[in-house]
């Protein structure tokens, strides 16, 4: 998405601009620096005395920035707010538990406004349940209820808007109800195609039962991991990719169009390395027609394949939906900069959001249903009800608390393999730039038009600028 520049043709370019009159960019570069940096002695900590000056003697390592170059707006960042992440959360005394989502949702804490739900159960639940859990079939829909999230997910939900009002929420399936499908079963399994039309509603359901209890769906994806049935371990269901087009373009999409629901359509949710796929799906035009985006999972391939399909359907948006840490990795709680790297090359490769997989999780893991061993964002003991913040959460702080629902990711350059960097501009004309270090300690000279910026990143750190 965004070029590298040779540093030949940036050192001419910077030396020209030195002789030059300063311009009216002086005054706009010369705004206050705020600067926070997380290491392993800090975490989000102020970083004082930088200021824009001329260009002097050159860094070893230069980063120009041109905001005139935009890229993609911004959604948010975010995490799950899981069946497993409500439970635990409920179980908190509701001082605790607020005092929580501020830090997650609020003003003065990370400031995520954008978080995913599951239509029944995922692998992160109590218990495998639908809306529609039936011995027999039942194509009508007569037995669908949502009165599972009545309980605590609908509660939580709420309690986040009142924090947040501006929380967007989108959600996906992991599982149709099990009549619906090969086996019977939620656990494992593929989508019968003969009942397209009643899922189809089984969403417009879902998202009108959400919005009269208050919550508003703005999102969709059609199946959490379209390609895997994860060996029926789990609740899931293997879409081949023309059931995926099919449904949308012959249902889903009508069926809301018909109730009214301006609920966007994301498809995929799943990883890089099925781009491919995607490409397929929307060369149709009437999968097109009906679809907003693309959901990306980070487990397999890389970021990159984002950029790919951009660059063939440009005004289809890119959204990261799922990605989260594992308890039992020993950096659990100080792998900042893995995560700060991860997050740069997303966003270098038009993705509007970050959101992570489960916001909270006990020490363990739990509650957990399914075979794989994830980690919250936040780690709530389950005896003490102490919280451990992952290094998920402190990176996430150098993205969600300096930049804006709106914002716009613009050109940075600079070669280098252990200095990530990413830069944003958000909607009332302020600037970000967000350089992760992964190696040791290196000064870098940062360069914006006619003005020049110098400093040190510490080894394994994390900083933002802000002006």
């Amino acid at each position: 998405m965004i070029q590298n520049t040779d540093r030949r043709t940036f050192l001419k370019l910077s030396a020209m601009a030195a002789a030059s009159a300063i311009s009216p960019s002086f005054a706009e570069a010369n705004r206050d620096i705020r600067a926070w940096r997380t290491t392993q002695g800090q975490r989000w900590q102020p970083v004082k005395g930088l200021a824009w000056t001329l260009p002097g003697s050159m860094s070893p390592m230069v980063i120009r920035l041109d905001p005139a170059q935009k890229y993609q707006q911004v959604l948010g960042f975010g995490a799950a707010l899981t069946d497993a992440s409500c439970y635990l959360l409920e179980q908190l005394d509701a001082e605790k538990r607020r005092a929580i989502l501020e830090e997650c949702f609020g003003p003065s804490g990370l400031q995520l406004s954008v978080a995913r739900t599951t239509i029944g159960s995922s692998d992160y639940s109590l218990s495998a349940y639908s809306y529609d859990d039936t011995p027999q079939p039942d194509p009508e829909l007569k037995h669908f209820s949502i009165e599972h999230d009545r309980k605590y997910i609908l509660p939580l939900l709420r309690e986040v808007q009142k924090i947040n009002p501006e929380t967007f929420y989108f959600s996906s399936p992991w599982s149709p109800p099990g009549w619906m499908k090969t086996g019977g079963s939620l656990l494992g399994g593929s989508m019968r195609k003969h009942y397209f039309d009643a899922y189809a509603q089984y969403f417009v359901k879902f998202l009108e039962g959400y919005a009269a209890e208050g919550v508003k769906i703005k999102a969709i994806t059609v199946q959490n991991e379209v390609d895997t049935d994860q060996d029926g371990r789990m609740p899931q269901a293997l879409w081949g990719q023309e059931y995926e087009m099919d449904f949308v373009k012959e249902h889903l999409g009508p069926a809301l169009q018909r109730a009214g629901l301006d609920t966007k359509i994301w498809i995929l949710d799943h990883n890089y390395n099925l781009w491919g796929r995607v490409v397929d799906e929307l060369s149709d035009p009437e999968v097109y027609r009906y679809v907003d985006g693309v959901a990306w999972h980070g487990y397999y391939g890389n970021a990159s394949a984002m950029t790919r399909v951009h660059d063939l359907f440009p005004d289809k948006n890119a959204y990261w939906t799922e990605g989260g840490p594992d308890y039992k990795d020993p950096d659990y709680a100080t792998d900042w900069t893995k995560w700060s790297k991860t997050f740069t090359e997303i966003l270098r490769n038009w993705a509007r959001c970050i959101v992570s997989w489960n916001l909270v999780l006990d020490e363990n893991g739990k509650p957990n249903i399914g075979p794989f061993d994830c980690g919250g964002v936040i780690t709530v003991h389950s005896g003490t009800h102490e919280v451990t913040r992952s290094g998920q959460f402190l990176a996430f702080a150098h993205y969600s608390k300096v930049i804006r629902r709106g914002a716009r990711i613009f050109a940075s350059w600079g070669d280098t393999e252990e200095i990530a960097h990413v830069a944003a501009e958000n909607p009332d004309g302020s600037r970000v730039l967000i350089l992760t270090n992964t190696g040791k300690e290196q000064p870098v000279q940062i360069a914006l038009k006619e003005q020049a910026l110098s400093l040190t990143l510490p080894p394994d750190s994390v900083t933002t600028l802000a002006w």
